[in-house]
């Protein structure tokens, strides 16, 4: 597979409707970036380790194991040793924009969701001094933007984002897009694969970033996902492969049978994301997709 250029959509413009777009999530995420994340972020993506700062003297309630003894012999008074938090983290935002992406409810959809995810994370790491990047992906790679800092940056994951509008006939490949990050990934990142998982294969190629990488799924959901809703007889598509059937979603025995279908897509995306060792995160596109990511975080941060 060839290389994907690391820029932006070049088909891109900024016309007025979508700078008001990036405008309104700006405002939307930074704010609950604050509140929602603030030091739970902090506390649960920690960087690659510690290096000493200085020394200074000791006070009582000071660990004694970290006394250092050569200042200490030298100063005649006990001196202990401070360390910082060596942050050097990248925060990775792959992105599903296949043709599955366009289904569901139209006022937000699940590509209004990932936007609004991709600005929350990206904010985050802009605040603590981490790089954010970005991933987005249909039946290949599309447009790779490596991790850096900066608002400035941030601001061009979440534009490139909303430029990325699904195609009609693009199938969601995910095996293609984790082992393309797994070759230009070079630095332990934390990766967040924002997807419908509507995909199958892609367990072995998950698991291996996952070895490297600390990986979190973020999985779409639309409410269409699990019910059928009842509009009568309905021409409906396969979004990726075209294929076209008429449904009587009047039908009580349909719409029970779409359920159970449902719901076994479900528990097998739920067995496969957990055998490759990664969390997922379930996000309702309907509602408050910061909710269940704010909570993912609490949680461990709590845990550490």
């Amino acid at each position: 597979m060839a290389r994907v250029a690391p820029q932006s959509y070049p088909a891109l413009t900024l016309s007025a409707d979508l700078l008001a777009r990036i405008h309104a999530i700006e405002i939307r995420t930074r704010r609950l970036t604050a509140s929602l994340l603030g030091g739970e972020y902090r506390s649960v993506f920690r960087g690659a380790g510690i290096e000493f700062a200085e020394a200074r003297e000791y006070v009582d309630g000071d660990d004694v194991r970290m006394i250092d003894w050569n200042v200490t012999a030298r100063m005649g008074t006990p001196w202990v040793k401070q360390f910082v938090e060596e942050r050097d983290l990248s925060v990775m935002c792959v992105v599903d924009r296949s043709a599955s992406a366009r289904v569901g409810t139209p006022e937000r959809g699940r590509f209004g969701a990932a936007a609004d995810l991709v600005a929350l994370l990206a904010f985050a790491a802009t605040q603590n001094g981490d790089r954010a990047g970005l991933l987005t992906f249909s039946d290949a790679p599309d447009v790779y933007l490596k991790p850096e800092r900066g608002t400035r940056h941030a601001l061009r994951l979440v534009r490139d984002v909303l430029a990325a509008e699904p195609d009609f006939g693009r199938r969601t490949k995910i095996a293609d897009a984790v082992d393309y990050l797994g070759r230009v990934l070079r630095r332990r990142s934390v990766v967040f694969v924002i997807s419908d998982f509507l995909d199958a294969g892609y367990e072995e190629a998950l698991r291996g970033l996952a070895r490297r990488h600390e990986v979190v799924a973020l999985v779409l959901v639309d409410p269409v996902d699990g019910a059928l809703p009842d509009m009568g007889m309905v021409a409906v598509a396969d979004a990726e492969t075209g294929e076209r059937m008429w449904v009587d979603t009047g039908d009580a025995r349909v719409r029970a049978r779409y359920a159970e279908a449902a719901a076994a897509r479900a528990e097998a995306r739920r067995r496969a994301i957990a055998s490759c060792g990664v969390e997922e995160i379930t996000i309702p596109v309907t509602g408050d997709v910061i909710a269940p990511l704010a909570a993912y975080f609490r949680r461990r941060a709590q845990s550490r």
